[in-house]
């Protein structure tokens, strides 16, 4: 396990720079195994050293690229699978570890593709907003993938929201309350971005 303090979704690409010495010995095993380990979002705390509080719910990291500098650390690619929920923490030596429920995704319904089209609109307005602030935002021509599944996850990775809320749809039961969810996150973004560019942009511009 690798309790971080950030929220790792499926489908969304985290690079990770392991430097403490028993992330070392993780990503070590990580990779001579099938290359996966679990993320969850540490509540209170620090990401080194321990003494942490940490959420129950993350989500199945896998590696897609990792290279070992000559002191030990390792720079990774990695990207997020399904959903899973911490049973119980055990031992810390030589590394955090679990014992995890791996969550499914949740079933789609015949309503799922006209709802998830009135989310992408939402959210493509919502990026273009972003770019009018000059914010940090993937572009709002993004291509999302044909399986519903997969481009609702991608369009909660995308929605701007914190960790809590972001959090909270791991533990949703299937795709159109995820997107139900999702949605009301970008109402909320899409409000605030407007305000801002009604005031002549984001605080500070004068």
């Amino acid at each position: 396990m690798f309790p971080l303090g950030g929220v790792l979704l499926p489908r969304m690409v985290l690079p990770l720079h392991v430097f403490e010495p028993r992330y070392r010995a993780l990503m070590q095993d990580v990779l001579d195994g099938d290359g996966r380990f679990g993320v969850v979002l540490i509540d209170r705390g620090h990401e080194v050293g321990g003494d942490d509080v940490r959420g129950d719910l993350g989500a199945v990291a896998r590696v897609l690229q990792s290279e070992e500098l000559d002191d030990g650390r390792w720079l990774t690619v990695t990207v997020g699978e399904r959903p899973l929920r911490v049973v119980e923490w055990l031992s810390e030596d030589p590394y955090p570890r679990a014992l995890v429920e791996l969550l499914d995704e949740g079933p789609t319904t015949p309503d799922t593709p006209d709802r998830l089209a009135d989310v992408e609109k939402r959210l493509r307005r919502v990026l273009a907003l972003l770019a009018e602030l000059d914010r940090p935002a993937a572009p709002a021509t993004v291509e999302l993938d044909e399986d519903p599944r997969a481009a609702a996850w991608q369009v909660a990775v995308l929605t701007p929201a914190g960790p809590m809320d972001k959090r909270a749809l791991l533990d949703l039961p299937d795709v159109d309350s995820r997107l139900a969810a999702v949605e009301r996150l970008l109402v909320d973004a899409e409000e605030l971005l407007r305000l801002e560019i009604a005031a002549d942009g984001p605080p500070g511009d004068t």
